[in-house]
């Protein structure tokens, strides 16, 4: 096996569709006031992923509402914190809100990684992922801040995580799309 450490980097996330809409400052998973079981029966907040590269965040719950951003990375966690018919009130992990049809969103619990340590000046800090739910155990593989994960299961504490062809096991609180203490089977 090679024992060479990798770093998987990010990808664009999203683009914003204002000129000089600045960017909202970025937030650490956290529950939204929680408002119990929503129309859907799925309880909210919760996490879930685009589907698409290309999903419209839009100011309103409907296609005659203008579209404030562009999201363009399937897999990208976001935060449903309201549900109104088909539409989906969602919140990204640097704070952005908006609507956005159900049909882009799925299921799959994704996560970023440190997305709260991206700077657009500086190099972002690698996060190791282990091969173990143990800092003393051999690193699988390094990533930057910003790369987005497939949770597989949390503990509470930690959660088994998926990047590209690598699967290991980094700590939950640096991660944004799993609330802190929760369990995911």
């Amino acid at each position: 096996m090679d024992r060479k450490k990798r770093t998987l980097v990010p990808a664009l996330i999203c683009a914003a569709a204002i000129a000089g809409a600045a960017a909202p400052t970025p937030l650490r998973a956290q529950p939204a006031e929680s408002s119990g079981l929503s129309g859907s029966g799925l309880p909210v907040p919760r996490f879930v992923s685009l589907k698409s590269d290309r999903v419209n965040l839009r100011n309103g719950p409907g296609t005659d509402y203008p579209t404030g951003w562009v999201y363009r990375r399937a897999g990208l966690p976001l935060e449903i914190v309201q549900e109104f018919e088909s539409w989906r009130k969602v919140r990204d992990s640097e704070g952005a809100t908006g609507w956005v049809l159900q049909s882009f969103l799925s299921g799959r619990r994704t996560a970023l990684v440190l997305p709260w340590e991206r700077k657009a000046s500086t190099k972002p800090p690698l996060v190791p992922i282990h091969a173990s739910d143990s800092e003393r155990s051999h690193i699988v593989v390094n990533v930057e801040a910003g790369v987005i994960a497939d949770l597989r299961t949390c503990d509470g504490r930690w959660c088994r995580v998926t990047v590209d062809a690598y699967t290991g096991y980094i700590e939950q609180k640096k991660l944004w799309g799993a609330y802190e203490g929760e369990t995911i089977k």
